[in-house]
């Protein structure tokens, strides 16, 4: 194939990724700098009593855009007052807010049937006069992100598609009620703000830095959702319902999540390969929701390539040797 193949056309520039905006990497309270997004519709019903319809319902999603942490708020219905109710009780609950961020509404446009209510709701002048009044009310500035380029908000996106894809898959056809659906994602919620961001420090004891630290000045420890079999999660038993839906969730996520520390661009090539000191967490199975198992690897065994493929780490309870597949490291900062 010749060179000319390759070349970058004048009037069609290669586009270049920019810095991360200031509102990334300032130091800032949490939820400053808020990105907001729906998600949904999900089949729920008020109470569950004989003749009882279900209906829609939809995800708020608050993103702090500096911690990374989130909120959840669970809207009965897609109309400008049940927003703004959404937005009193997370001002309500994680205090003031000076940026508001948002998809343009015209994102919606051409997206599936399901969303065309969501584009309605964002375009419509009621929405528009009452959320400006809010929001005045409370001295936020309000920014759009350009129409169809969701690339630019791609943190509460990426976090949407969390929430909504897992959520799916382990709720599939059951139908809850209103206060269910509450418990479970105020569950999730916990979950996605326990995840680690990076070392807090690399002592031999390594503690890890999350959203929560932020939100609660102390790291979320356990959470009390009992493991299950599958004949226990039935209909009349809707506790062990809820607790096998939460705990289905977390071990899906769970694992997307550990596998975005692994990211290689290319197979042919080592990518940040594991050496002895570095503070890893632990692939297990079944281990309980909010338990990040850390360790410190010890020693390296490479193959007759030369390539490492096992370690050994220190735990907390002793020493374990485990393929490097399986261990996820962490970053410094």
């Amino acid at each position: 194939m010749c060179k000319s193949c390759f070349r970058v056309s004048p009037s069609h520039p290669t586009p270049m990724m920019a810095d991360l905006p200031s509102s990334r990497v300032m130091e800032a309270k949490a939820f400053c700098h808020t990105g907001v997004d729906y998600a949904g519709p999900f089949k729920i019903t008020l109470v569950r009593k004989r003749g009882h319809h279900s209906q829609k319902a939809y995800i708020c999603l608050f993103v702090c855009l500096t911690t990374k942490a989130i909120h959840i708020e669970l809207a009965s219905d897609l109309s400008t007052d049940s927003f703004l109710a959404a937005f009193k009780r997370f001002i309500s609950r994680r205090g003031p807010v000076s940026f508001m961020y948002s998809d343009n509404g015209t994102n919606f446009v051409g997206a599936k049937a399901q969303l065309d209510e969501m584009y309605k709701l964002l375009v419509s002048n009621n929405f528009i006069s009452a959320w400006n009044d809010e929001l005045t009310k409370y001295r936020i500035i309000w920014k759009m992100i350009p129409p169809r380029a969701p690339h630019f908000g791609g943190l509460w996106e990426s976090n949407i598609k969390s929430v909504k894809t897992h959520l799916n898959r382990v709720i599939g056809a059951q139908i809850l009620t209103y206060e269910e659906m509450l418990t479970v994602l105020n569950q999730i919620e916990c979950l996605m703000n326990s995840r680690p961001l990076c070392l807090l420090s690399a002592d031999p004891n390594p503690e890890i830095l999350t959203p929560a630290h932020f939100l609660m000045s102390t790291p979320l420890q356990y959470l009390p959702a009992s493991e299950l079999s599958a004949n226990q999660m039935s209909l009349t038993n809707r506790k062990a319902l809820l607790d096998g839906l939460v705990n289905s969730y977390w071990r899906k996520w769970r694992l997307e999540y550990l596998h975005t520390l692994q990211v290689r661009q290319k197979w042919c090539t080592s990518d940040n390969p594991v050496k002895v000191g570095t503070v890893v967490l632990i692939h297990q199975d079944d281990i309980p929701p909010l338990r990040w198992p850390l360790g410190v690897i010890q020693e390296v065994y490479p193959g007759a390539d030369n390539i490492i493929r096992v370690a050994l780490v220190k735990t907390k309870s002793g020493f374990l040797k485990r393929p490097v597949v399986k261990l996820y490291p962490l970053p410094l900062e």
